[in-house]
């Protein structure tokens, strides 16, 4: 991107020697003295937004008072919430949300040509990386022929996506496709593609260095937050216009400081402590804002620790979880193989620019809190949320709570299983996976669960038979390291063979669980479970067969693939016997902390790293194969069920329009607390009788043929069928049903999706009622789009979190928020009413306005809620009918 220079600002940009290379930079100790303020003590995570300040400040978009504004947020406490404009170096995408991205920008291309502009000028100006990670399925597993045929059925399946990536690849300027087989974008990204500070030329063709910072199309991004680099979720449509060149409207966060003191203890991992810092900091409430980790106890946490615990930040509901550039960043850049030059870089640019941790770091923050990590203990979480922190301790007797509270049902009713000598009962462990960035990114923990299979199988253990295992790495330098050490034989013994490297079950890709136990669970009603090293359980996510899941570490994983239920108390119980009827406990297969760091000293090499990323964007003779054309704009293939001209832009005229007050609306949905973004817009698998398989079926694709709602999202024909259709989502229209399912014009059940067009085809606008954390989750931009496309104008809750808010606004859809303690509940809502907004002709952000509930008695309830319009610029992305619309009708002003 081409760096601008401010007027005001010119006197800040310095160099600085660093290896062989002299580079410019701009200097916040030179803004400090040229009386822009006192910058001295914010917290690194801020001091990477003040920068981008400095470098873009051009008087209009970002002006000095903006500068000046972090200077009054020190001051103040931590807190002055100004809108600026923010500009990330990079955009990261996996294919998933990638692909409706590219769909969105090569439907722009048409959009700008009907509008007489170029299509050439649709183009990303900022770097765009899309790993392809969210395809591959666990089809087969536990057999050495698992790997090639999940990856042949990945390109079997998606050869209509990939062919459409490449195209892109070729059709647009700075963008790049990681292959299949890869590994996961965030896991990729922390490896291989961050830098932690950037260089780039500036108009002058001078090189310039600066934080490195990035949004992804995915929530997880804040994973490389671990080692300093900025960046958080956002979705496609706004990380759209980010590429386009829209700067990204914030407020200046609040920042909590996160202190860890102390070491942790033997027989703890890295995924005992982020299950900890998620179920504190949910408690304390962070969303929106960031979370900044520092004390004594960093100089003892590796870099891996960091990432695990920068990767839940969606978990436990912050903008990104951040730790500064020390002494533990260089080694892990050295070690995964970064050029010297840049590791030389990284560190005296931090120290110049007061970003490095050292000795005498000692920001403010907005707020704090404290954990000594010594209180560390094993630990799960489930079975719904990450945040449901449950010690292994309790875990059996936790279970049973949920059993009986939660689920309803009775412990102890077993299901004879169709051709097996086993029965099945409430509580058996169905799945066990290691899988996600979050957990396999770390050698600690990956190690530690060979270990875990290493001693078992010389125990002779092996898997419950009635246990889905897999092993799905997040990168092949994971197989590198387990196959030098010799772990992965361990691993094949007891049934975690590699099935593929792709988030896999973490995303609901999970493949079908064998027919005879799929029958006798949903038969017999059992809770039945999963075990996996991810960062999301919501209900209906993981296995449609799968009532309750639980987060755990990957030698927890093993250890409860040998047990193969959670009706046992790990800690202190046996969890399988030898051949010859011996008790085994878990301390008898569980690694030392010495045992795991003398292998991971080992195997987990600067050579691995480099020899595995050597050639990153080549791709196996598959990729090679995949054949597509050089056109400028996409020739959508009319007979495509993958990839369709989506009608945003369609028509579009060349000026905006007005907000107008909402009349008359009709709801098509009361929802409840925690309605997750996989609840509004589910990743997983569908059925021919859903709406989406209805769709497919009348297409001649058959079920075998469906793959996933993810895989899908480059047709918004599927999608809107598959809004709000997760199969555990309830909505409090209708008595104790679960599904996509509602009230019709008529009053009848029916489809979501049906009550929609059903709706649309009556010119009644729609709105949607909810709770609390409203869109929590994943970034996912379908859970917007489809909500839009249904034809909803407003989503009415008690809050929302920070992504979701802003793809709905992104769509054109206004999100509203009760006040005065209102709520549904309190309000007595049932569905059958109707709405009206008044006030949004001439809305300011954050106003509040007055809204007329018409009960079914004829009643009108009025009421006062908050539109959460935030910013200035949101109210015109609304009046143009969402952020790309904006963009769109820009670029074609601008010739």
């Amino acid at each position: 991107m081409t760096i601008t220079v401010g007027q005001d600002t010119a006197k800040t940009r310095k160099s600085i020697t660093a290896g062989s290379q002299k580079i410019s930079y701009y200097s916040i100790p030179a803004a400090q003295a040229a009386g822009l303020g006192d910058f001295s003590k914010l917290p690194a995570a801020l001091k990477v937004v003040l920068e981008n300040m400095l470098r873009f400040e051009d008087g209009k978009t970002v002006t000095v008072d903006d500068i000046k504004a972090f200077a009054e947020w020190g001051a103040k406490g931590g807190k002055n919430p100004r809108e600026i404009a923010y500009r990330p170096a990079r955009v990261l995408m996996q294919d998933f949300t990638g692909v409706p991205a590219v769909v969105d920008l090569a439907a722009m291309r048409d959009g700008l040509v009907a509008l007489g502009g170029d299509a050439e000028k649709i183009n990303p100006l900022n770097p765009v990386d899309l790993v392809i990670d969210h395809s591959v399925m666990i089809d087969e597993f536990g057999n050495p022929r698992a790997f090639q045929m999940n990856v042949d059925r990945e390109y079997e399946r998606n050869m209509e996506r990939y062919t459409f990536l490449k195209w892109g690849q070729k059709a647009f300027n700075n963008f790049r496709v990681v292959p299949p087989g890869t590994g996961i974008c965030h896991q990729v990204n922390l490896e291989y593609l961050a830098q932690t500070v950037w260089t780039d030329t500036d108009q002058n063709g001078e090189e310039v260095a600066y934080p490195d910072t990035l949004v992804g199309t995915d929530s997880h991004t804040t994973m490389v937050n671990g080692m300093a680099v900025l960046g958080w979720g956002v979705g496609g449509i706004e990380a759209e216009a980010a590429m386009l060149g829209q700067p990204i409207s914030m407020l200046i966060p609040e920042v909590v400081g996160f202190e860890l003191t102390g070491a942790m203890m033997e027989g703890t991992t890295g995924t005992d402590l982020v299950l900890k810092v998620v179920e504190m900091l949910r408690e304390k409430g962070v969303v929106g804002k960031f979370v900044e980790f520092y004390g004594a106890g960093l100089d003892s946490l590796p870099l891996a620790d960091r990432a695990t615990i920068a990767n839940m930040a969606p978990e436990y509901g912050a903008t990104c979880g951040f730790f500064p550039i020390d002494g533990e960043t260089l080694r892990y850049l050295r070690t995964t193989g970064r050029d010297e030059d840049r590791i030389a870089l990284v560190e005296a640019y931090a120290k110049e620019n007061g970003m490095w941790r050292g000795d005498d770091y000692a920001p403010v923050y907005t707020d704090t809190l404290s954990l000594d990590m010594g209180t560390i203990v094993p630990a799960i979480s489930g079975p719904k949320r990450p945040q449901d922190y449950v010690a292994l301790t309790n875990a059996k007797a936790a279970f049973a709570d949920e059993m009986a509270n939660t689920f309803k049902r009775p412990m102890g009713k077993e299901v004879a299983v169709d051709g097996e000598d086993y029965t099945l009962e409430s509580g058996k462990v169905v799945i066990a996976s290691i899988t996600s960035c979050t957990n396999t990114s770390n050698p600690y923990v990956m190690i530690g669960a060979g270990l875990v299979a290493r001693k078992a199988a010389a125990l002779g253990l092996d898997r419950k038979p009635w246990v889905k295992t897999s092993l799905a790495p997040g990168s092949q330098v994971v197989s590198a390291y387990l196959e030098a050490a010799g772990l992965q034989d361990d691993l094949d013994k007891i049934g975690f063979n590699l099935v593929g490297y792709g988030c896999t079950t973490c995303i609901g890709n999970s493949g079908p669980l064998q027919p005879e136990i799929s029958k006798a669970v949903n038969e017999g009603d059992l809770v039945a479970t999963s075990v996996l090293s991810g960062n999301r359980n919501f209900e209906g996510r993981i296995s449609p067969d799968v009532r309750a899941n639980y987060l755990a570490s990957p030698p927890l994983v093993v250890a409860y693939a040998l047990a193969g239920t959670m009706d046992i108390n790990l800690a202190t119980d046996p969890i399988a016997q030898t051949p010859d009827g011996k008790d085994v406990y878990l301390k008898d297969i569980w690694p030392t902390t010495q045992e795991v760091a003398e292998l991971v000293e080992q195997t987990v090499t600067r050579e691995a790293f480099q020899t595995k990323y050597a050639d990153v964007f080549k791709g196996d003779e598959k990729w090679q194969a995949v054949e597509t054309t050089d056109s400028q704009t996409y020739d959508w293939p009319v007979q495509s069920t993958y990839v369709q001209n989506p009608p945003y832009f369609q028509g579009m005229s060349k000026e905006p329009g007005v907000i107008t007050n909402i009349e008359g609306a009709k709801v098509l949905a009361v929802l409840g607390d925690m309605i997750t973004t996989d609840h509004i817009s589910p990743a997983g698998s569908f059925k021919a009788d859903t709406p989406a398989g209805q769709y497919l079926t009348e297409r001649q694709v058959p079920v075998r043929e469906f793959n996933s709602y993810g895989s899908r999202r480059g047709n918004h024909e599927v999608m809107m069928r598959g809004t709000f259709a997760n199969i555990r989502i309830k909505n409090e229209m209708l008595d104790g049903v679960e599904g996509g399912y509602t009230k019709g014009p008529d009053g009848a059940q029916t489809s979501i999706f049906d009550a929609a067009m059903a709706h649309q085809a009556n010119g009644t606008p729609l709105v949607v009622f909810g709770g609390e954390q409203y869109g929590a989750g994943s970034s996912r931009d379908w859970a917007a789009k489809g909500t839009a496309l249904l034809g909803v104008k407003a989503v009415i809750s008690e809050s929302f979190e920070r992504i979701h808010r802003s793809n709905l606004v992104g769509m054109g859809v206004i999100p509203f928020e009760f006040t005065n303690g209102d709520s549904r509940k309190s309000l007595g809502l049932t569905g059958e009413e109707t709405v009206s907004i008044s006030g949004l002709d001439t809305i300011q952000p954050l106003q509040e306005v007055p809204c007329a509930i018409t009960m079914a008695d004829g009643t009108v309830k009025n009421i006062m809620i908050k539109c959460r319009i935030d910013t200035a610029i949101e109210i015109e992305y609304i009046e143009h009918g969402g952020v790309l619309h904006y963009v769109l009708r820009d670029l074609a002003k601008a010739g």
